[in-house]
């Protein structure tokens, strides 16, 4: 449980808030610049942080990031013209290029210079593998970006599927540090003669009480949660948690496929869910590819729950962009005859689905005082002590925060692994952890999430 203090301490992003501070130390993925079709295409509204902002790309192809209401009597900058390199306010004409620069008041005399006296509050953006940044910090000269390497791929090569969740940013993050909620929420239906014997999956169903080791890492933090294997071996899921909000799930054989998820706040309610999953070309590095049963199986997807989703049309709201037909509105399209007969444990398809129902269901914001912790939460406390480190570090020192200034720590993969009984895990899987090939090169495929 938290302290009532250390819950909003952690939870809550807007201006001024201590974890607001922290993560405004960082890059922010804020849209796919696909959502920015063309030069002088149509504004967006964009919510990051608790700030309503707009984003704009000019003539040139730069992207303008300001926030949403103009200096002058505050006008709302999503209905501007969006013209000759720079985005004009419709009340009055006063036009204003990306770094918020008021470059034309004509309603103004010719000979004022007032122009030159306003600005409006623009955020630096810049895009990399088709994803639009924003930095909302303090620095004049914003840190790097951080050398996630599903960012650092070939242009096209990792397409990331958004979902908005309708909860708070921490919350959604947890469930990716549970590794032993897949056991039930995914495949609660399964029973280890569906699976194939010595798979993935075999283990996770018949022993679903893995045992943990949670770590520190220059990144945030590292779990290894652990069962039996057959031939008196141990089936490993490595997976971390990366500064501000970034995990690696450890879906997949360890370092053959290439993972992301973002959970980016919108604002203490909502977060825009960010996937990503690249095949990395390199099965076999560890002789145990074709042991996941995502693809070995043969079995029906449903068995799990699996399954795609539908999105809603997007909208030009603030919340209005990749939400889900399956939604707390209707909930979730919750079939109970699938539910009781087992045919889906949940009742709910789809694996997102399924982590939208238990996320969005505790409520907008979870008060932490009720809840009872055991063996299985060991990575959700470790990350929540971690970040508590660091949020008060910053608040009470001014200490930079972990990966700000160390782009490079970000360069690592997730996965699971079978290795003899006895042997160290940390040593054994160094070289899978680590990216195969340099940042940059090719990977072989993209697929979905």
């Amino acid at each position: 449980m938290l302290s009532p203090e250390d819950n909003e301490l952690l939870c809550r992003v807007g201006p001024g808030t201590p974890m607001g501070k922290l993560m405004r130390q960082y890059w922010l993925p804020a849209l796919l610049s696909s959502e920015l079709a063309s030069p002088d295409c149509p504004p967006m509204r964009l919510r990051l942080l608790g700030e309503n902002l707009i984003a704009f790309r000019a003539t040139s192809g730069a992207v303008g990031v300001v926030v949403n209401s103009c200096p002058h009597r505050g006008a709302s900058m999503f209905f501007g013209r969006n013209e000759e390199e720079g985005l004009r306010c419709v009340y009055h004409g006063w036009k204003f290029d990306v770094t918020g620069a008021c470059v034309d008041m004509p309603s103004e005399p010719a000979e004022s210079n007032f122009k030159n006296k306003v600005r409006i509050r623009a955020y630096p953006a810049q895009e990399r593998s088709g994803i639009v940044w924003v930095y909302m910090g303090p620095r004049e000269t914003p840190p790097s970006l951080p050398e996630l390497e599903v960012t650092m791929l070939e242009d096209g090569v990792a397409k990331p599927q958004l979902t908005l969740m309708e909860a708070n940013w921490l919350q959604t993050i947890e469930g990716d540090l549970d590794t032993a909620h897949l056991g039930f929420l995914h495949l609660g239906s399964l029973r280890p003669e569906d699976t194939i014997p010595g798979s993935y999956d075999y283990y996770t169903v018949k022993d679903r009480a893995p045992r943990y080791e949670v770590m520190d890492a220059e990144h945030g933090t590292t779990y290894a949660a652990y069962r039996p294997a057959d031939d008196g071996g141990v089936y490993w899921r490595i997976a971390h948690f990366m500064f501000p909000f970034y995990t690696l799930v450890p879906t997949g054989a360890l370092g053959a496929v290439i993972r992301g998820q973002f959970w980016v706040p919108l604002d203490d309610d909502n977060t825009m869910y960010w996937g990503f999953q690249v095949n990395a070309g390199l099965a076999g590095r560890d002789g145990q590819a074709g042991t996941t049963t995502q693809a070995a199986t043969g079995r029906p997807l449903n068995v799990a729950g699996r399954g795609g989703f539908t999105y809603l049309p997007n909208t030009t709201d603030w919340l209005g962009r990749w939400r889900l037909d399956q939604n707390m509105a209707n909930d979730y399209l919750i079939d109970r005859e699938k539910q009781k007969t087992g045919e889906i444990w949940t009742g709910v398809r789809g694996v997102r689905q399924q982590d939208k129902v238990v996320t969005e269901g505790m409520g907008p914001r979870m008060n932490r005082v009720h809840e009872h912790l055991g063996t299985s939460d060991s990575m959700i406390i470790h990350t929540r002590k971690r970040l508590l480190r660091a949020v008060k570090a910053l608040e009470a020192y001014g200490e930079v925060p972990p990966g700000v200034d160390q782009p490079e720590v970000y360069r690592s993969r997730s996965g699971s692994i079978i290795l003899p009984q006895g042997v160290d895990w940390l040593t054994a899987t160094e070289h899978l952890r680590k990216p195969a090939v340099a940042i940059g090169e090719p990977v072989l495929a993209s697929t979905g999430v």
